[in-house]
Protein backbone atom coordinates (compact mmCIF):
# COMPACT_ATOMS: atom_id res chain seq x y z
CA UNK A 1 0.00 0.00 0.00
CA UNK A 2 1.67 3.38 -1.06
CA UNK A 3 2.10 6.00 1.47
CA UNK A 4 0.14 9.04 0.50
CA UNK A 5 1.18 12.83 1.60
CA UNK A 6 -1.61 14.80 3.54
CA UNK A 7 -3.53 12.03 3.28
CA UNK A 8 -6.07 13.48 5.88
CA UNK A 9 -6.28 16.86 4.35
CA UNK A 10 -7.28 14.60 0.63
CA UNK A 11 -10.05 12.48 3.06
CA UNK A 12 -11.52 15.31 4.55
CA UNK A 13 -11.81 17.16 1.53
CA UNK A 14 -13.42 14.16 -0.24
CA UNK A 15 -15.58 13.27 2.33
CA UNK A 16 -16.71 16.72 2.55
CA UNK A 17 -17.38 16.89 -0.99
CA UNK A 18 -19.71 14.35 -0.88
CA UNK A 19 -21.77 14.69 1.84
CA UNK A 20 -22.08 17.82 -0.21
CA UNK A 21 -23.09 16.53 -3.20
CA UNK A 22 -25.82 14.68 -1.57
CA UNK A 23 -27.44 16.93 0.55
CA UNK A 24 -27.45 19.19 -2.79
CA UNK A 25 -29.11 16.58 -4.72
CA UNK A 26 -31.14 14.89 -1.99
CA UNK A 27 -32.73 18.01 -0.27
CA UNK A 28 -32.82 20.80 -3.37
CA UNK A 29 -34.51 20.82 -6.45
CA UNK A 30 -30.86 21.74 -7.99
CA UNK A 31 -30.02 18.36 -9.06
CA UNK A 32 -32.42 15.77 -8.25
CA UNK A 33 -34.88 16.32 -11.51
CA UNK A 34 -32.20 16.02 -14.10
CA UNK A 35 -31.01 12.86 -12.30
CA UNK A 36 -34.34 11.33 -12.51
CA UNK A 37 -34.64 12.16 -16.21
CA UNK A 38 -31.19 10.76 -16.67
CA UNK A 39 -32.52 7.48 -15.10
CA UNK A 40 -35.63 7.57 -17.11
CA UNK A 41 -33.50 8.09 -20.04
CA UNK A 42 -31.44 5.47 -19.78
CA UNK A 43 -34.27 2.90 -18.92
CA UNK A 44 -36.74 3.83 -21.52
CA UNK A 45 -34.03 4.02 -24.30
CA UNK A 46 -31.63 1.18 -23.20
CA UNK A 47 -33.86 -1.81 -21.70
CA UNK A 48 -34.02 -5.07 -23.54
CA UNK A 49 -34.67 -8.70 -22.12
CA UNK A 50 -30.91 -10.13 -23.04
CA UNK A 51 -29.48 -6.65 -21.38
CA UNK A 52 -32.32 -6.44 -18.51
CA UNK A 53 -30.40 -10.01 -17.12
CA UNK A 54 -27.03 -8.63 -18.01
CA UNK A 55 -27.14 -5.67 -16.23
CA UNK A 56 -28.86 -7.44 -13.11
CA UNK A 57 -26.26 -10.39 -13.04
CA UNK A 58 -23.23 -7.23 -13.12
CA UNK A 59 -24.93 -5.20 -10.66
CA UNK A 60 -25.17 -8.87 -8.52
CA UNK A 61 -21.68 -9.31 -8.79
CA UNK A 62 -20.88 -5.97 -6.56
CA UNK A 63 -23.61 -7.09 -4.09
CA UNK A 64 -23.20 -7.06 -0.88
CA UNK A 65 -23.37 -11.31 -0.38
CA UNK A 66 -21.01 -11.27 -3.14
CA UNK A 67 -18.51 -8.61 -2.06
CA UNK A 68 -18.32 -10.77 1.27
CA UNK A 69 -17.35 -13.79 -0.73
CA UNK A 70 -15.24 -12.32 -2.67
CA UNK A 71 -12.95 -10.30 0.02
CA UNK A 72 -13.21 -13.97 2.11
CA UNK A 73 -11.79 -15.77 -1.11
CA UNK A 74 -9.27 -13.10 -1.86
CA UNK A 75 -7.60 -12.40 1.13
CA UNK A 76 -7.83 -16.24 1.91
CA UNK A 77 -5.67 -16.40 -1.25
CA UNK A 78 -3.32 -13.97 -0.14
CA UNK A 79 -2.55 -15.27 3.22
CA UNK A 80 -2.99 -18.77 3.45
CA UNK A 81 -1.81 -19.88 -0.57
CA UNK A 82 0.48 -17.11 -1.16
CA UNK A 83 1.62 -16.25 2.81
CA UNK A 84 1.21 -12.81 2.32
CA UNK A 85 0.08 -11.23 5.33
CA UNK A 86 0.86 -7.69 4.88
CA UNK A 87 -0.59 -7.46 1.20
CA UNK A 88 -3.99 -9.65 2.44
CA UNK A 89 -3.90 -7.36 5.19
CA UNK A 90 -3.71 -4.20 3.41
CA UNK A 91 -6.22 -5.11 0.74
CA UNK A 92 -8.92 -6.09 3.67
CA UNK A 93 -8.32 -2.68 5.03
CA UNK A 94 -8.76 -0.74 1.33
CA UNK A 95 -11.45 -2.86 0.18
CA UNK A 96 -13.37 -3.34 3.19
CA UNK A 97 -13.10 0.20 4.78
CA UNK A 98 -13.74 1.75 0.74
CA UNK A 99 -17.02 -0.40 0.77
CA UNK A 100 -18.52 -0.03 3.88
CA UNK A 101 -17.58 3.78 4.49
CA UNK A 102 -21.08 4.24 2.20
CA UNK A 103 -22.71 3.69 5.31
CA UNK A 104 -21.88 6.25 7.01
CA UNK A 105 -22.43 8.81 4.27
CA UNK A 106 -26.19 7.25 3.41
CA UNK A 107 -26.81 7.89 7.32
CA UNK A 108 -26.16 11.48 6.84
CA UNK A 109 -27.57 11.93 3.52
CA UNK A 110 -30.55 10.28 4.22
CA UNK A 111 -31.69 10.07 0.34
CA UNK A 112 -34.54 8.09 -1.04
CA UNK A 113 -34.07 5.26 -3.62
CA UNK A 114 -35.66 6.20 -7.19
CA UNK A 115 -39.22 5.25 -7.14
CA UNK A 116 -40.24 1.64 -7.67
CA UNK A 117 -42.00 1.81 -10.44
CA UNK A 118 -38.66 2.46 -12.39
CA UNK A 119 -36.74 -0.84 -10.52
CA UNK A 120 -36.32 -4.14 -12.62
CA UNK A 121 -35.68 -5.51 -8.82
CA UNK A 122 -37.08 -3.29 -6.03
CA UNK A 123 -34.78 -1.88 -3.67
CA UNK A 124 -35.77 -2.64 0.30
CA UNK A 125 -32.21 -1.78 1.62
CA UNK A 126 -30.37 1.13 3.01
CA UNK A 127 -31.17 4.61 1.21
CA UNK A 128 -29.75 5.73 -2.26
CA UNK A 129 -26.79 7.98 -1.59
CA UNK A 130 -24.11 6.81 -2.42
CA UNK A 131 -24.48 3.24 -4.25
CA UNK A 132 -22.58 0.56 -2.03
CA UNK A 133 -22.31 -1.20 -5.17
CA UNK A 134 -20.25 1.53 -6.77
CA UNK A 135 -18.01 1.72 -4.17
CA UNK A 136 -17.14 -1.87 -3.83
CA UNK A 137 -16.54 -1.78 -7.18
CA UNK A 138 -13.83 1.29 -7.04
CA UNK A 139 -12.10 0.03 -3.50
CA UNK A 140 -11.67 -3.25 -5.19
CA UNK A 141 -9.93 -1.92 -8.06
CA UNK A 142 -7.95 0.36 -5.94
CA UNK A 143 -6.89 -3.21 -4.42
CA UNK A 144 -5.95 -4.40 -7.47
CA UNK A 145 -3.46 -1.96 -8.07
CA UNK A 146 -2.31 -1.58 -5.08
CA UNK A 147 -1.26 -5.36 -5.35
CA UNK A 148 0.23 -4.74 -8.72
CA UNK A 149 1.04 -1.35 -8.71
CA UNK A 150 5.13 -2.00 -9.21
CA UNK A 151 4.13 -4.26 -12.17
CA UNK A 152 3.50 -4.27 -15.76
CA UNK A 153 0.19 -4.80 -16.27
CA UNK A 154 -0.15 -1.60 -13.70
CA UNK A 155 -2.07 0.09 -16.78
CA UNK A 156 -3.98 -2.33 -17.83
CA UNK A 157 -5.36 -2.57 -14.36
CA UNK A 158 -6.16 0.51 -14.45
CA UNK A 159 -7.83 0.76 -17.68
CA UNK A 160 -10.21 -2.21 -16.80
CA UNK A 161 -10.86 -0.73 -13.92
CA UNK A 162 -12.35 2.39 -14.87
CA UNK A 163 -14.33 -0.04 -16.83
CA UNK A 164 -15.75 -2.02 -14.63
CA UNK A 165 -16.73 0.75 -12.01
CA UNK A 166 -18.66 2.21 -15.67
CA UNK A 167 -20.05 -0.77 -15.91
CA UNK A 168 -21.42 -1.37 -12.38
CA UNK A 169 -22.42 1.98 -11.77
CA UNK A 170 -24.72 1.89 -15.15
CA UNK A 171 -25.98 -1.54 -13.93
CA UNK A 172 -26.85 0.42 -11.10
CA UNK A 173 -29.08 3.07 -12.65
CA UNK A 174 -30.10 0.57 -15.61
CA UNK A 175 -32.05 -1.39 -12.60
CA UNK A 176 -33.35 1.85 -11.35
CA UNK A 177 -31.93 1.47 -8.06
CA UNK A 178 -29.67 4.48 -7.78
CA UNK A 179 -29.36 8.25 -9.67
CA UNK A 180 -26.37 9.23 -11.11
CA UNK A 181 -24.94 11.46 -8.43
CA UNK A 182 -25.01 8.54 -6.32
CA UNK A 183 -22.84 6.51 -8.37
CA UNK A 184 -20.73 9.55 -8.63
CA UNK A 185 -20.75 10.00 -4.71
CA UNK A 186 -19.62 6.43 -4.45
CA UNK A 187 -16.21 7.60 -6.00
CA UNK A 188 -16.12 10.48 -3.87
CA UNK A 189 -16.97 7.96 -0.52
CA UNK A 190 -14.64 5.10 -1.48
CA UNK A 191 -11.47 7.24 -2.11
CA UNK A 192 -12.25 9.37 1.14
CA UNK A 193 -12.23 6.22 3.37
CA UNK A 194 -8.84 4.81 1.16
CA UNK A 195 -6.90 7.80 1.68
CA UNK A 196 -7.15 7.56 5.27
CA UNK A 197 -6.42 4.22 5.03
CA UNK A 198 -3.77 4.47 3.92
CA UNK A 199 -2.86 6.86 6.24
CA UNK A 200 -3.72 5.02 9.37
CA UNK A 201 -1.91 2.10 7.72
CA UNK A 202 1.67 3.38 7.43
CA UNK A 203 1.23 5.92 10.47
CA UNK A 204 0.47 3.02 12.98
CA UNK A 205 -0.54 -0.53 11.88
CA UNK A 206 1.65 -1.65 9.11
CA UNK A 207 4.76 -1.43 11.88
CA UNK A 208 2.46 -3.06 14.59
CA UNK A 209 0.49 -5.92 12.78
CA UNK A 210 2.82 -8.59 14.97
CA UNK A 211 1.16 -6.76 17.69
CA UNK A 212 -2.89 -6.88 17.24
CA UNK A 213 -4.38 -8.74 19.53
CA UNK A 214 -5.31 -12.36 17.69
CA UNK A 215 -4.73 -11.30 14.88
CA UNK A 216 -1.33 -10.66 15.16
CA UNK A 217 -0.28 -14.49 15.80
CA UNK A 218 -2.47 -15.98 12.78
CA UNK A 219 -0.25 -13.46 10.66
CA UNK A 220 2.95 -14.07 12.22
CA UNK A 221 2.43 -18.08 11.34
CA UNK A 222 1.87 -17.78 8.13
CA UNK A 223 5.10 -15.22 7.22
CA UNK A 224 4.54 -12.00 8.68
CA UNK A 225 8.31 -11.79 9.42
CA UNK A 226 9.19 -13.59 6.00
CA UNK A 227 7.03 -10.71 4.10
CA UNK A 228 8.32 -7.78 6.18
CA UNK A 229 11.78 -9.09 5.27
CA UNK A 230 11.46 -9.13 2.23
CA UNK A 231 9.89 -5.64 1.77
CA UNK A 232 12.63 -4.08 3.78
CA UNK A 233 15.29 -5.96 1.50
CA UNK A 234 13.34 -4.02 -1.06
CA UNK A 235 14.77 -0.42 -1.58
CA UNK A 236 13.49 2.50 -3.60
CA UNK A 237 15.36 4.62 -5.98
CA UNK A 238 16.88 6.57 -3.05
CA UNK A 239 18.04 3.49 -0.84
CA UNK A 240 15.51 3.70 1.75
CA UNK A 241 13.77 0.92 3.49
CA UNK A 242 10.27 0.04 2.23
CA UNK A 243 8.59 -0.63 5.07
CA UNK A 244 8.67 1.98 8.10
CA UNK A 245 10.29 0.79 11.30
CA UNK A 246 8.34 0.25 14.89
CA UNK A 247 8.98 4.18 15.95
CA UNK A 248 7.16 5.36 12.62
CA UNK A 249 10.21 6.21 10.84
CA UNK A 250 10.01 5.98 7.06
CA UNK A 251 6.45 7.15 6.05
CA UNK A 252 7.42 8.28 2.53
CA UNK A 253 8.81 4.99 1.37
CA UNK A 254 6.86 4.54 -1.77
CA UNK A 255 6.98 0.38 -1.76
CA UNK A 256 5.82 0.45 1.86
CA UNK A 257 3.15 -2.24 1.99
CA UNK A 258 2.75 -3.79 -0.88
Amino acid sequence: MPYVRHWLRYSILLFASAIVLGMTAAHTKIIQPHDLDLDRTIQTNTRTGWLNHTMEAVSYCASPVAGVLIIAVWCGYLLFVRRRPIAASATFLVVAIGWNSTQIAKAIVARPRPPREFMLDPEIGSNSFPSGHTAFTVAAMVGVYFLLRESRHRRTVVFLGVLAVLLVAFSRMYVGAHYPTDTFGSVLIAGSAIFFVTGVWHAWLLPNLDRLPLIGALLTRFGLEEERAELEADRDGYGHPAVPGPGGGGRHRRHAGR
